[in-house]
């Protein structure tokens, strides 16, 4: 493609993959079948980018999101290839807006389906977080869940009952859906970043999750050491930066958050210009466990999960690493990048982790 990759990600069981790009295209491609493209679909209401999209359970169904309250629903399981909304398919629009926004257009930054196929949960650019009631085609929940943008959001488990956020306030928060319209509050807030959070991941346990820092670090969280507040903590910055158009600063590396409450940290890879994610290495494997990340430095970090050591750093990008997606079932990981490309790696072995980073990595790249 000759815009900017954004989004690449495998669906649950793997026999599809997902690719969206800066100009309006999300691509899903077959991967059983010789990666033939399955859809091509041309958003529509596009502002500025797909920021993200979600694949349902059954994988019938796509959800896009741009920089706007209406997110777009595909049938993916269709018999149309072009897929152009609203020329050639039906794209159902699903408006995350309130009565009382006075017309205030927000943008989505993340959205995820529920493991039962029945909600949405999204994170938007006006500090909230918002859960669609699909079977009845009507916003559930909206929570104003941070003081600054939440960039990322996603469910802890497969109950559905505890959603994970994480914002530019630099806070990661759990949310109890049982019992927040008694409370009205997170059931819990996480403190360790010094900047911004761009992405959670969650191990699905309902327990442990990971996230990206613009503070350049992934940390990795249990949310049984989790506050009832932040009032001990209100920011640690004493510089102007901007991460969109500015280089991380120097002295900034060596500051350490106060009060702390992750677990493990990763640092090596770079969280710039975009919300570059981060995920768990798939179960499949009985070895070790990994977490992995894109980067500004056009790179692909792979950190063991126990020791925080740097396994691998895969190059080939000629620009930011946004997303990435390791294959559930085989040693196969594809990488979206802002120079265009998507490209697979492929790793020796049938449970083999990537060589370290001090050896040679044997690996075939392909691109699409």
């Amino acid at each position: 493609m000759s815009t900017r990759a954004y989004v690449s990600q495998f669906s649950a069981d793997g026999s599809l993959f997902v690719a969206a790009f800066q100009g309006s295209h999300i691509r899903i491609y077959d991967v059983d079948r010789g990666w033939k493209v399955q859809k091509n679909i041309l958003a529509r209401s596009l502002r500025w980018t797909v920021t993200d999209t979600s694949l349902s359970p059954n994988q019938q169904y796509l959800v896009y999101a741009t920089m706007s309250p209406i997110v777009s629903i595909v049938n993916v399981g269709s018999t149309t290839t072009e897929s152009q909304a609203n020329i050639t398919e039906i794209h159902d629009g699903l408006d995350f807006s309130a009565a009382d926004d006075g017309g205030y257009s927000f943008g989505i930054f993340s959205l995820k389906f529920s493991t039962d196929g029945r909600e949405v949960v999204a994170g938007s650019s006006d500090d909230s977080l918002y859960v669609y009631d699909l079977e009845a085609n009507k916003l559930s929940l909206r929570i104003q869940a941070h003081t600054s943008d939440v960039n990322t959001v996603c469910f802890a488990d497969e109950s559905g009952h505890l959603i994970y956020s994480g914002s530019d306030d630099s806070f990661c928060k759990v949310w109890d859906r049982r019992c927040f319209k008694v409370k009205g509050k997170p059931a819990g807030v996480l403190m360790g970043h010094l900047e911004g959070v761009t992405f959670l991941d969650s191990r699905g346990d309902g327990r442990y999750f990971i996230s990206n820092g613009k503070d350049q670090a992934i940390k990795l969280w249990d949310i049984r050491k989790m506050s009832s507040n932040t009032n001990c903590y209100q920011g640690y910055r004493n510089y102007e930066w901007d991460y969109r158009w500015m280089d991380y600063p120097p002295q900034a590396r060596a500051l350490k958050h106060p009060y702390d409450q992750s677990i493990a940290t990763y640092r090596g890879h770079s969280v710039l210009r975009t919300l570059i994610r981060c995920y768990f290495s798939p179960d499949y494997s009985t070895g070790q466990k990994y977490i992995y990340t894109g980067s500004h430095d056009s790179c692909i970090y792979i950190y063991d999960l126990v020791t925080g050591d740097q396994v691998a750093k895969l190059q080939h990008h000629k620009s930011t690493v946004r997303d990435c997606s390791w294959h559930p079932r085989y040693p196969m990981l594809v990488s979206s990048s802002w120079d265009g490309d998507i490209v697979k790696w492929e790793f020796p072995g049938n449970e083999e982790a990537p060589a370290p980073s001090n050896k040679k990595i044997h690996r075939k790249r392909h691109f699409y």
